[in-house]
């Protein structure tokens, strides 16, 4: 990347990259884990891919950072996780993972791309965006062959165009309802999958987490998916939309910690405000007042539990800031 000494870097930004930095440390330690015991070797292929984008984005990350004479933010390191524990989770589990990285990866970069002004700042994150959506076609296609890839619900083609002309298109509380429009349903799909996988990941961090108050917020997470989980599903369901049974989520019984409480504390927190995102998406897109209503429901519950999530992290000290405007009121009383 090259350096821009005479333009500084934006707000923005410098939030990108301090998050960035974060979340592709996060990877590196979880991506290693998965290295040294994922066996199908298409499925290790992935995570290596995977792991080789993240190592390549922190160190464009640490050379911006000096190139800026910014401090480098602590993120995560190998003291944060024990690659060499026992296996917690299955391979067809770990490619979902990784799938799922390459999802969160497009949606990220996406909005990074769109908030950054220098011309450098704006390569580095289109490259970001290509390689993220490299990994999710490398992982899909994966998938795809292994028969574990779990297809949208398939509806009859219209047969004309249509414009709505009644009032009731809106209605969903009295009355007959409507059915579902094909985005309504893509939405409801995809957080039904989404709480899934969610779920049966805290599920695991539970079992090997530290600490009792941590191990207590995963299994509060894991029953929030579940519950999720649930609505989703009846709101499919009364439509006469078939969801799928399962998604071959394996998760063993190793209770050997694998990855620091600051780590799984930082991770759950950041699939929760992808799932915050989701969620804000599915209500725009949802104009049945009984799913916008649900939507805003279950946004309320996950706020509550990010909030909690992170009074946590604050109380451990794991809680690490984000660049921040000066304090004006305190520097006047100097």
């Amino acid at each position: 990347m090259t350096s821009h000494d005479h333009i500084r870097l934006t707000s923005s930004e410098l939030s990108n990259f301090f998050m960035s930095y974060l979340q592709d440390t996060l990877v590196i330690c979880v991506t290693s884990y998965f290295l040294e015991h994922v066996e199908d070797p298409d499925i290790k292929a992935c995570v290596k891919y995977a792991l080789e984008l993240s190592e390549a984005h922190v160190d464009i990350d640490r050379n911006l950072f000096e190139a800026e004479g910014l401090p480098t933010p602590v993120g995560f390191t190998e003291q944060d996780v024990n690659v060499k524990a026992p296996r917690i989770f299955s391979d067809e589990m770990i490619l979902q993972y990784v799938t799922n990285l390459g999802m969160i990866g497009m949606s990220a970069y996406s909005t990074c791309l769109a908030n950054s002004t220098r011309l450098d700042i704006r390569e580095h994150f289109t490259a970001c965006l290509q390689s993220s959506a490299e990994l999710y076609n490398r992982s899909a296609n994966v998938l795809l062959e292994k028969g574990l890839y779990i297809r949208p619900p398939y509806i009859p083609y219209p047969k004309l165009s249509e414009f709505v002309e009644e009032q009731n298109f809106l209605a969903g509380w009295i009355g007959n309802q409507r059915p579902l429009t094909s985005t309504e349903i893509s939405f409801l799909f995809l957080n039904l999958f989404r709480n899934t996988l969610g779920g049966a990941y805290l599920t695991g961090f539970a079992q090997i987490a530290d600490s009792r108050e941590v191990r207590k917020f995963m299994t509060r997470g894991a029953e929030i998916a579940k519950h999720h989980g649930a609505v989703f599903s009846k709101f499919l369901s009364e439509s006469n939309i078939t969801t799928p049974v399962s998604w071959s989520l394996t998760v063993t019984t190793n209770q050997e910690p694998v990855f620091s409480d600051k780590l799984l504390m930082f991770h759950t927190n950041a699939l929760n405000n992808a799932g915050m995102a989701y969620y804000g998406q599915s209500l725009a897109g949802s104009p049945r007042k009984d799913l916008a209503t649900a939507y805003s429901r279950l946004m309320t519950e996950i706020g509550e539990y990010i909030t909690d999530g992170t009074q946590i992290m604050i109380s451990k000290g794991w809680f690490e800031k984000a660049p921040s405007a000066p304090d004006r009121k305190d520097l006047a009383k100097g």
